[in-house]
């Protein structure tokens, strides 16, 4: 199989929720051109629009937000559904614990079975109450007030904690400090202060000082990396040939995918450097060479966790073992991906381990095939598609339609970049 062309990834999916809840914080209208159209983009949409925030129907582009600011959003008249968006339900947790009303927050079955707890706690430190029926799950019903600030030390590395307290402080207009364990995704840091709003960054301490507004912004959504990852590994896994992807986000909190793939031996190089909205573009190119098995150590976990199990299955193509430790997060994902992934690798004849934070993958050249279970995990089926379209096409996903929730057009994609 040999891989060809340039393409152009979607919009990427962090960058699009927090443009619209930004948009939707900022006084009057933003362009935002490139979004995402996935149905967890959909999602937060539909949220804000039921707090009162205009946005037309996303797909069509460009899409204007007319922002109410911080104080504009109104009393919901029914649930917030999430859809199976984490990162809607997360981040709009911290919006809506600084708003004075009553809110309850809900999601799909999968989205349901995730932890809210690692954002309510914080967020009850500075004064918001929270309801639950399921554990820490979805419903969660939020009791705004008045917040006071806070100085936080995640336990873990989190960006959608992080998030949450800083949008929470923005709109309530209180100081707040997270300290992380290791820096993780820093997308709404970069946004916030190029809206105006002070946000300070040093090492894995992000502060914000409040009193700025937000202001409206024009901006184009940069490419997803996470997307643009499954064809840098499939042009990693190819015999030949070489795939350009123009206009991916190349913040350095999300390139760690990249990172490893040249280290495992693959050709990756950036060109056409470029700023858009406080977020580094370039030009992504890769192309293969052979592949060796590396160690993937905990401190790289934050910057690739949502690609592990793409870098999962290029391991099984490595001379050599990949190991991966620390990423016990992949376990509260979408679903199990640490287990899944390892079920999964087994069942189309990978030598895969399981640990308690991470796996071992053995590669090897053995022909490949067999059925994978995604449990409607978007990530899981990608992973696997890529590595059948990479192996002769012997190996079956289950369902195939859960990559509409970040990738859409993804399968039609994967066609076109192959020869």
């Amino acid at each position: 199989m040999k891989v060809h062309g340039r393409r152009r990834v979607p919009g990427d999916k962090s960058i699009s929720h927090r443009a619209l809840m930004l948009s939707a914080l900022a006084t009057g209208p933003s362009q935002l051109t490139g979004l995402l159209t996935s149905a967890d983009i959909q999602s937060t949409a539909t949220v804000l629009r039921a707090l009162g925030v205009e946005i037309p129907m996303i797909g069509n582009d460009p899409v204007v937000v007319n922002g109410v600011g911080a104080a504009g959003l109104r009393l919901p008249t029914g649930d917030l559904d999430a859809g199976n968006s984490g990162t809607t339900a997360r981040l709009m947790s911290g919006i809506l614990a600084a708003r004075p009303y009553r809110s309850r927050l809900i999601g799909d079955a999968s989205l349901s079975k995730r932890p809210m707890g690692r954002v309510s706690k914080p967020l009850s430190e500075m004064g918001a109450k929270f309801e639950f029926v399921n554990g820490d799950g979805l419903p969660m019903t939020i009791i705004g007030s008045a917040l006071r600030g806070i100085t936080w030390r995640s336990e873990s590395a989190s960006a959608q904690v992080k998030s949450a307290l800083l949008l929470a402080g923005f709109t309530a207009g209180v100081p707040v400090e997270v300290h992380e364990p290791a820096l993780s995704r820093d997308h709404t840091e970069r946004m916030m202060r190029g809206r105006g709003v002070d946000v300070r960054s040093e090492g894995a301490v992000a502060t914000l000082v409040p009193g700025a507004t937000m202001r409206a912004l024009d901006v184009q959504v940069p490419g997803d990396p996470s997307s643009a990852a499954f064809f840098a590994a499939l042009a990693a896994l190819a015999t030949g040939g070489e795939i350009e992807l123009p206009g991916v986000c190349a913040n350095p909190g999300r390139t760690g995918v990249f990172r490893v793939l040249d280290r495992m031996g693959a050709r990756i190089g950036w060109e056409d450097m470029s700023d858009e909205g406080g977020e580094p573009v370039a030009t992504l190119i890769a192309a293969p060479r052979t592949l060796k098995g590396v160690t993937i150590a905990p401190d790289e976990v934050p910057s690739l966790i949502d690609e592990l199990p793409m870098l999962a299955c290029v391991a099984a193509r490595a001379s050599g073992e990949t190991r991966v430790t620390g990423a016990g997060e992949l376990r509260v994902k979408e679903s199990d991906r640490i287990a899944l992934v390892v079920k999964n690798l087994r069942a189309v004849g990978v030598d895969a381990e399981e640990l308690p934070d991470g796996f071992v993958v053995r590669g090897s050249d053995h022909p490949l095939s067999g059925r994978i279970e995604t449990e409607g995990d978007h990530r899981i089926a990608m992973a696997f598609g890529v590595l059948s379209a990479a192996t002769g096409g012997m190996i079956d996903i289950d369902d195939r339609d859960c990559v509409g929730v970040s990738y859409p057009d993804f399968w039609n994609d994967l066609g076109q970049a192959t020869v």
